[in-house]
């Protein structure tokens, strides 16, 4: 197991360098036109240049230096915490990303312990239960998650709730709380928000999951060594989860390749439409702008999200299937 785990781990080194090298070129095509494209925007726009200040930035970002010098300088800074500055904000992305980073952390662990918390028990039963009441209900709700987009679910929620409560329930927080210092009342303020976009993000995830997991735990229940533990007189519980339901959680533990990237993310289009202070409207926004070192900041984090959630399922794939590691190894 160590020796896979070493093995694994010394696949990502040289991924994570592929993959910050193209994240820099496409962020950076064609190269060096993003700082004259944000002058030329302010300029349309009615608005002084100071080019006393573009020479200082040119020359502190080494924008005048040639385009393998510019890479390295640019990922010794995201290697030492420095993600660079953001031309439109005229901040550094570090203060640009603020609290909205942790907000994406936030609604994206939540999401993820709703969906599979839901998920798991329902799909289960509706496995055990072909095609009782509970399995046709649990179809029902999982047709109507995968068929309901995630932006048009927020939608009708946010009309309803305006039209027979006279809430508003968009954003993370009160707006009282939004520039305000953290305190007990402002974090009570999130939690109590939280629930609403968890649940219109989480449905789709969830929907998808239970279709997935009782697919594969039907699979799983036709199979000889099923039919045999039954025979032997093994109690229904032991049987389904000592064996089908280990083999069929093969695919969600694949999937953390996945989910690690909506960190960053955060589900951008519910977030544009409940006004939710998470990264997914932020990356949007600089990749229309070409706003290069905050874009390249979120690509690379979704890069590097990807690759460390790729190499945590392999393990604990490993760790759960052995068949995974002493096939690799029976295979060289």
């Amino acid at each position: 197991m160590l020796s896979y785990f070493a093995r694994r781990l010394l696949v990502m080194i040289p991924t994570l360098l592929v993959i910050s090298l193209v994240v820099f070129f496409i962020i950076q095509l064609p190269p060096g036109d993003f700082l004259e494209t944000h002058i030329a925007e302010l300029l349309a726009q009615g608005e002084t240049v100071d080019s006393d200040r573009i020479a200082f930035l040119r020359e502190q970002y080494g924008l005048d230096k040639p385009v393998i010098e510019q890479y390295w300088g640019w990922l010794i800074g995201l290697l030492q915490g420095d993600l660079g500055y953001s031309f439109e904000f005229e901040l550094p992305v570090s203060e640009v990303i603020g609290n909205r980073f942790w907000f994406t952390v936030l609604l994206a662990v939540a999401t993820t312990i709703f969906t599979y918390v839901l998920s798991f028990p329902i799909g289960i039963y509706s496995a055990v239960r072909q095609y009782s009441v509970g399995d046709y209900a649990a179809t029902l709700v999982g047709y109507f998650g995968l068929a309901m987009p995630n932006f048009l679910f927020a939608l009708v929620l946010l009309y309803y709730a305006n039209v027979w409560f006279d809430l508003s329930i968009g954003g993370l927080m009160d707006p009282r709380f939004v520039d305000a210092p953290w305190t007990f009342e402002k974090v009570l303020s999130v939690i109590n928000h939280l629930w609403i976009p968890m649940l219109v993000i989480g449905t789709s995830g969830t929907a998808a999951m239970i279709r997935r997991l009782r697919a594969n735990m039907l699979d799983e229940l036709q199979k000889q060594y099923v039919v045999t533990a039954r025979a032997k007189g093994l109690s229904p519980t032991k049987i389904i989860l000592k064996y089908p339901l280990r083999l069929a959680l093969n695919p969600f533990i694949a999937d953390i390749g996945m989910l690690l990237p909506a960190i960053v993310s955060g589900a951008a289009l519910v977030s544009i439409v409940m006004d939710l202070p998470t990264n997914g409207p932020l990356m949007l926004r600089a990749l229309q702008s070409q706003d290069m070192f905050l874009a390249g900041a979120f690509l690379m984090f979704e890069a590097t999200l990807v690759v460390i959630g790729v190499f945590l399922s392999d393990v604990l794939l490993a760790m759960l299937d052995p068949r995974i590691r002493l096939g690799g190894s029976s295979s060289k």
